[in-house]
C-alpha cells in the first residue's frame, strides 16, 4: 500500500471525504451518537486548517483517488524548548488499509512538516488500549514514560 498512497496537506474540496474519515477518528475514542462532537467543534477544526493565524494542519492520504487516511497536528511554544514543538493530536486510518503502510506514512508527514517548520520534536498521545496503534508507534517514536492527567473546567 505504501507504494501507492500519497500523504498531502488537506486540501478545500477533501471536506467530504475527511468527514466520515473525522467521524471514524471520534467513533474510535467513542464520541459517535449521544456522545458524539458538536457539529460547530467539526466546523471550527475545519476552518482552523486554512486559517493563516491558527497553528493547526492536516494531511492526508490518498490511494487510488480515494482519503485513506487523516492525521491533524499543531505547533505550540514549549517551556523546554526555543523553537516550536508539535503536537500529532488525530491519526486514523480507515480500518480496510491498516497494518498496509498508511498511518506510517503519515506520521512520517507530520516528521516531514514539522522539520520543514525548524520543530524538532513530534509528540502524541494514545489510549493505552489502541494496541494495534501502539506496535506502530513502538516501531517510529520512542515512548517517554509519561502518564497523562485532564480535568473539565
Amino acid at each position: 500500500m505504501t507504494d501507492t498512497v500519497r500523504v498531502r496537506p488537506i486540501e478545500q474540496a477533501d471536506l467530504a471525504a475527511w468527514t466520515p474519515l473525522w467521524d471514524g477518528y471520534n467513533a474510535f475514542y467513542g464520541r459517535a451518537g449521544p456522545t458524539a462532537l458538536a457539529p460547530e467543534i467539526t466546523a471550527v477544526t475545519w476552518r482552523r486548517f486554512y486559517d493563516a493565524n491558527e497553528p493547526v494542519f492536516a494531511l492526508v492520504a490518498e490511494s487510488a483517488g480515494r482519503l485513506v487516511g487523516l492525521t491533524h497536528f499543531l505547533f505550540h511554544r514549549s517551556t523546554t524548548r526555543i523553537e516550536p514543538t508539535c503536537y500529532l493530536q488525530d491519526l486514523f486510518t480507515v480500518p480496510d488499509v491498516r497494518g498496509q503502510g498508511v498511518g506510517r506514512a503519515l506520521i512520517v508527514g507530520v516528521y516531514q512538516a514539522a522539520q520543514a517548520a525548524g520543530v524538532r520534536e513530534v509528540y502524541w498521545q494514545t489510549h493505552e488500549t489502541n494496541s494495534a496503534g501502539r506496535l506502530l508507534y513502538d516501531k517510529v517514536a520512542k515512548h517517554a514514560g509519561y502518564i497523562v492527567y485532564e480535568h473539565e473546567v
